[in-house]
């Protein structure tokens, strides 16, 4: 018997329950996988809600990210041995003591990397790989815009992108996550509670706009930031924590320098077998070089995590939060 986090209803943080699970042997292509820690995002958080495109098929486990141990293999799960450290994201329920999951999911954890810093960068880690080199290839000289700079993926992008030679813009809720953004590769942090950004991103780049513009805040931020790109760049979508974003009519992206609008999926990127081990190898490659520092700021015991979740959702964190079990 093991436990794990399972939720029965959709709604606030306390409809996650700690409770016992039946886990039998791995079937065909799975192992056993023993957690060690797993990743909190607000992906989690959306779909505890009910408000994430793809709801839960109730009850549910929660969680997309994880790291931990394989202690059993199943029938015909190749290219993998027991006793390996290893890591996943996009597979529901990594708030679990243990599970079985899919072996072709999971990649080995090189050494140099702590199983808590793998379980919080993952989905972050994976999806800056995409946007920084996939989806708009970042290029010396280039110029970036990403909203919540301060955020586990922001503190991310920034070192990446800074890496890659980009000049960097984010934007951040505080004084203080500016100055934490501007430690991690921020070139301008603009308070956008406080500022214009719109007008500070027009004042930085002489009138300019950026090449590309990373959106996962949505209703507060994703109209304006239209009017911070320069001709033919793009505008990517990657989430929505401060709701929906309005009606966008296309049209409108031809007189504004026809721009580019992409909307982004983790799932999409990783979903073949080489298109996941290139991005998770890209992403240890750039934290083993010191080029980016995945630093975990918040941990929670596993049983609770809903304290995690109201941090995340009321803004009380920074950098990634993990469980440990």
């Amino acid at each position: 018997m093991v436990y794990a986090i399972r939720v029965h209803e959709t709604g606030a943080p306390e409809v996650m329950r700690w409770e016992p699970i039946e886990l039998g042997a791995p079937g065909r292509g799975e192992v056993r996988l023993r957690h060690t820690a797993a990743g909190v995002n607000y992906i989690d958080c959306l779909k505890r809600r009910g408000e994430y495109a793809v709801p839960l098929s109730l009850p549910s486990g929660i969680g997309d990210e994880g790291a931990g141990i394989v202690e059993e293999i199943g029938p015909e799960a190749v290219d993998i041995k027991v006793g390996w450290r290893v890591a996943y994201a996009g597979l529901p329920g990594s708030y679990a003591e243990a599970r079985n999951i899919a072996a072709d999911r999971l990649v080995k954890i090189p050494d140099g990397i702590l199983d808590r810093q793998a379980a919080a960068m993952m989905l972050k880690g994976m999806t800056a790989q995409y946007l920084l080199r996939r989806t708009y290839r970042v290029q010396p000289g280039d110029t970036i815009l990403f909203h919540a700079a301060a955020g586990g993926l922001g503190l991310i992008v920034c070192q990446w992108a800074k890496h890659l030679g980009a000049t960097v813009i984010g934007t951040v809720s505080s004084d203080a996550k500016a100055a934490l953004a501007k430690a991690h590769g921020c070139d301008h942090a603009i308070v956008y509670t406080r500022d214009d950004f719109v007008k500070a991103v027009g004042d930085i780049t002489g009138g300019a706009g950026v090449h590309a513009v990373y959106d996962g805040v949505g209703k507060d931020t994703f109209i304006k930031s239209l009017d911070c790109i320069r001709r033919r760049g793009i505008i990517v979508s990657i989430g929505q924590t401060s709701g929906p974003i309005p009606p966008l009519d296309v049209a409108s992206l031809a007189p504004k320098g026809s721009l580019y609008l992409a909307r982004t999926a983790l799932i999409h990127h990783t979903a073949s077998r080489s298109d996941l081990l290139l991005a998770a190898k890209e992403l240890f490659d750039v934290v083993l070089s010191g080029a980016v520092k995945i630093e975990v700021n918040q941990t929670y015991p596993l049983r609770d995590a809903a304290r995690a979740h109201a941090d995340l959702e009321q803004r009380r964190t920074t950098g990634s939060s993990i469980l440990t079990i």
